[in-house]
């Protein structure tokens, strides 16, 4: 089974994420990326199945011409093999537990399960109400235990009074737009009673220690209003 028909335009896979063999969370899509824009957007997704569970449902979302992603309507299940086909090579990724992040931005808590048990309630710092955190189903994109912050990728200049340049530790990221789960000393007191962030999840150094330890990417993060 080739990725694209030959005949239409020749296009082969680059690249497939998660990677064989690797362990994932339990709401990874499966991201493929073409070597030239497709033209037969519906052949390539032909060209990506899942084998095992036979019962995954999902959709296809085309983050661009190059790339498209499988994203399930549930979650994977845990502590299981996926099988899947794509341009006619098997591939076998697997998840770990479910590790469910869950922000509430009125209450000022992020709760972390993991299959299905709370296992920490932490009080946490969001989006002041000039730079909302987002509402909605996110999933962690990557884990760096450390990086650099700075308000200009945001449009903010250093010189504004809302300026900032920090180096930020335990950093989980959940959108490519900037926000992260983190590390945030300077906040702890306004953590669990009041919403002061540039739009990340702030959590004190132990807590967001321990979330950085807990999750791995692809695992579901949830932010409700």
């Amino acid at each position: 089974m080739a990725a694209v028909a030959p005949a239409i335009d020749g296009t082969s896979i680059a690249s497939v994420q998660p990677t064989n063999g690797q362990v994932v969370g339990v709401a990874m899509p499966i991201t493929v990326t073409f070597t030239k824009p497709v033209i037969d957007r519906w052949g390539a997704q032909q060209s990506i199945r899942v084998m095992a569970p036979a019962d995954v449902v999902g959709r296809y979302d085309w983050l661009d011409d190059q790339t498209v992603q499988f994203v399930p309507i549930q979650y994977w299940p845990a502590h299981s093999e996926i099988t899947m086909m794509a341009g006619g090579i098997p591939r076998t990724f697997g998840t770990g537990s479910i590790v469910l992040g869950v922000a509430d931005i009125s209450a000022h808590t992020f709760t972390v399960s993991i299959d299905g048990q709370v296992a920490r309630q932490m009080p946490a710092s969001m989006g002041k109400p000039k730079h909302p955190t987002p509402v909605g189903n996110f999933d962690v994109l990557e884990k760096q235990s450390t990086v650099v912050m700075d308000s200009r990728t945001i449009g903010i200049p250093l010189n504004d009074p809302e300026g900032y340049k920090l180096t930020v530790n335990d950093a989980v990221r959940v959108t490519w737009g900037g926000v992260y789960v983190h590390s945030a000393p300077w906040s702890v007191g306004s953590q669990g009673y009041a919403n002061v962030s540039h739009g990340c999840i702030n959590l004190s150094p132990d807590n967001a220690s321990w979330y950085f330890n807990q999750v791995h990417i692809g695992d579901p993060v949830v932010i409700n209003a």
